[in-house]
């Protein structure tokens, strides 16, 4: 099993209180809608009137904060700077290299990222597991999104209107030696997948493969990859199968935050 949460700090590092409270400020800020006035800014934050207005006052001055004309607050352009140059410095494939870096061992199963391409998926990172497999996988590898787990995975997060702008034809193309698809039952699997919140690849692919896998949100909410779980279909047990379902969620879950992603869940759309 992979140890995916073994990246994961055991102890919070010691704040510096003024800039937490400066953060916390602006994290309340960043979910509203409308501006807040001092008063409400203070009540919600549980701190002095006296506090947030001298916070209030210095983010405003550096432009991370605006003053409405009615004395409310919201947030300021300087904060897009940030988020732009946080965007410009992360990927996807970088932040699954750096979080498999971060565990300091080889993953016991194959763990894939891909990214839509059109109606393929295209492999942009690959870690290959310590078990035999029965097929590689090598980056810039590209599959069938409908057949591929990780393609499914992005797929249930687009519209359906998009998924059959990608798909046409009411029925799928065959792949290899294995039997075609209809979309209407494209379709389905891709709502069931959006209600559990991952994707099964049961030898959509390879006979003798079994592929789990999940969505990758970024910042804005859109899904930007799928990260899977790829192992030998007759080592699969109930349990072990459970414990990878769980894991590739996580590790999903994980790549999303980097990424600046309030994660989403299951059954709920991307915005």
């Amino acid at each position: 099993m992979l140890q995916a949460t073994a990246a994961l700090p055991t102890a919070k590092p010691a704040l510096v209180p003024a800039v937490a409270r400066a953060f916390a400020l602006l994290d309340l800020l960043e979910k509203e809608r409308e501006a807040m006035s001092l008063a409400k800014l203070a009540t919600s934050l549980a701190l002095p009137k006296s506090s947030v207005h001298g916070l209030c006052n210095t983010l405003t001055a550096l432009g991370y904060l605006r003053r409405q004309d009615d004395g409310g607050f919201f947030i300021g352009p300087r904060v897009m700077g940030l988020a732009n140059a946080f965007a410009a410095q992360t990927s996807p494939a970088q932040e699954f290299d750096r979080f498999w870096s971060n565990l300091g061992s080889a993953p016991q199963e194959t763990v894939i990222l891909s990214v839509l391409d059109g109606a393929d998926v295209v492999y942009v990172a690959v870690r290959n597991g310590i078990r035999p497999l029965g097929m590689a996988f090598s980056v810039g590898m590209r599959l069938p999104a409908y057949r591929a787990a990780t393609g499914r995975a992005m797929l249930a997060f687009h519209d359906e209107a998009q998924v059959k702008r990608l798909f046409p034809a009411p029925r799928l193309p065959a792949f290899m030696n294995l039997p075609s698809m209809r979309r209407s039952d494209l379709l389905n699997e891709l709502a069931a997948t959006r209600e559990r919140g991952y994707s099964i690849d049961d030898e959509d692919v390879r006979q003798g493969v079994y592929c789990l896998a999940a969505p990758v949100f970024d910042a804005a909410g859109e899904v930007v990859a799928g990260v899977g779980i790829c192992l030998q279909k007759a080592a699969l047990k109930p349990r072990f199968a459970a414990q990878q379902r769980d894991t590739v969620v996580d590790v999903a879950r994980q790549l999303s935050l980097r990424l600046g992603a309030a994660t989403l869940e299951k059954g709920e759309k991307a915005k």
